[in-house]
């Protein structure tokens, strides 16, 4: 819990080296590759195309790149009255990640997109991406990752909404001060001399990419100015379904980036590294649920109905898990009680945390994605 208020007040003490400029940023206009991976789509395929036509760059300098192996619900004929976008397709499906090592083989531009079919870009995100590349230390850009929240919204939705402007607060901070932890898939870009093929049964492709590049010494920076917006999933069952396969594609993380917990070799990057990842993935999730029975045996063995520390903070944890409860309730019945889904679905990802771990140590997740379902709202033409 201490990890993100030493990196906000680091980053407040150090003066970002990201503000260019102007005149040399206008003039750094390079080619670029936006490219999607994508199963079965058919439905997202439209509004994600009239999308990326809105984008504010030079459109002689865009490539569209689709890679759409397995998809077999007419994704790959929907694309074809589209001239402008190179769809690449093979029957069998291998996974995201099979697909994007494919993939990159017909990239030719110095730069490229990474972005799923279900997100739109805000206007501006390419040129505020490759704003950042005119850095030539740089070789990896996290844009940031936007949850569709309206009145209706559930457990699931808000949850996902405020975790990721939480997120965003330590990548911010983060970036500041040297790399940030970890792309979203929903758009980050690279620069493609950096990439290699990823193991085949990579789980966190995204992740993946982007830390390896900070492990060759390039810095991996965030913008907000460049987003991606989705609707959140469509219930808890399928956020839940969303986040024990995060949970144990961070396991497997651990093992292929091994090289990145010495912090003799990697310095402040490996701290950050640890910090805000290894401990969520590895330590918290069980610190979480054991904290309920250490700290009434604290209350207890303290005199538990007198007014002293460990009482008070039992008591705070019941009142937290009867909001979890009122959480849970008011999801099952359809109930618009915001604040006790915020309880309720902080519970829910760190119980996801646990499943992760036993999954991985089973083998029993799978690379393909058994993509969650996400809420059907139209969405603002950004």
């Amino acid at each position: 819990m201490a990890y993100p208020f030493i990196i906000f007040v680091l980053a407040r003490l150090k003066k970002t080296n990201l503000e260019k400029n102007n005149k040399s940023v206008e003039k750094y206009e390079p080619e670029v590759t936006l490219f999607v991976a994508a199963y079965n789509e058919i439905d997202f395929l439209d509004n994600k195309i009239l999308n990326s036509q809105r984008l504010d760059y030079n459109k002689n300098k865009i490539d569209q790149i689709w890679i759409t192996d397995g998809s077999d619900d007419g994704t790959p004929e929907a694309l074809r009255k589209y001239p402008e976008i190179k769809c690449y397709h093979e029957n069998k499906r291998a996974g995201k990640i099979a697909a994007m090592n494919r993939g990159m083989k017909f990239v030719q531009s110095p730069i490229v997109i990474f972005s799923d079919a279900n997100t739109e870009l805000n206007k501006n995100a390419v040129k505020e991406i490759v704003s950042i590349f005119s850095d030539p230390q740089v070789g990896c850009v996290a844009g940031e990752k936007r949850i569709i929240i309206d009145k209706n919204s559930d457990a699931a939705s808000t949850g996902e909404g405020l975790y990721w402007k939480y997120e965003a607060i330590i990548k911010k901070s983060e970036s500041k001060i040297n790399s940030v932890i970890g792309a979203a898939g929903e758009l980050f870009a690279i620069r493609t001399k950096l990439f290699s093929p990823v193991e085949p049964d990579t789980i966190l492709d995204d992740f993946i990419i982007s830390m390896r590049i900070a492990e060759q010494g390039y810095k991996v920076k965030y913008t907000d100015k460049a987003y991606a917006s989705e609707t959140g999933s469509a219930n808890v069952k399928e956020e839940l379904k969303r986040k024990i396969r995060i949970s144990a594609g961070g396991l497997q993380t651990i093992f292929r980036l091994k090289n990145l917990l010495n912090p003799f070799k990697h310095g402040f990057l490996s701290y950050c590294y640890i910090s805000h990842k290894i401990f969520r993935w590895t330590i918290s999730p069980s610190a979480f649920f054991l904290l309920f029975p250490i700290n009434f045996w604290l209350a207890y063995t303290n005199n538990l109905f007198s007014l002293n520390l460990f009482s008070i903070l039992f008591l705070c944890q019941i009142l937290f898990y009867t909001f979890t409860f009122l959480g849970y309730v008011s999801e099952k019945k359809k109930l618009k009680f915001k604040l006790f889904f915020i309880p309720y679905y902080f519970t829910m990802i760190n119980f996801a945390g646990i499943a992760g771990i036993f999954r991985f140590l089973n083998k029993k997740q799978s690379v393909n994605w058994e993509k969650a379902k996400r809420k059907q709202i139209t969405m603002n033409k950004l």
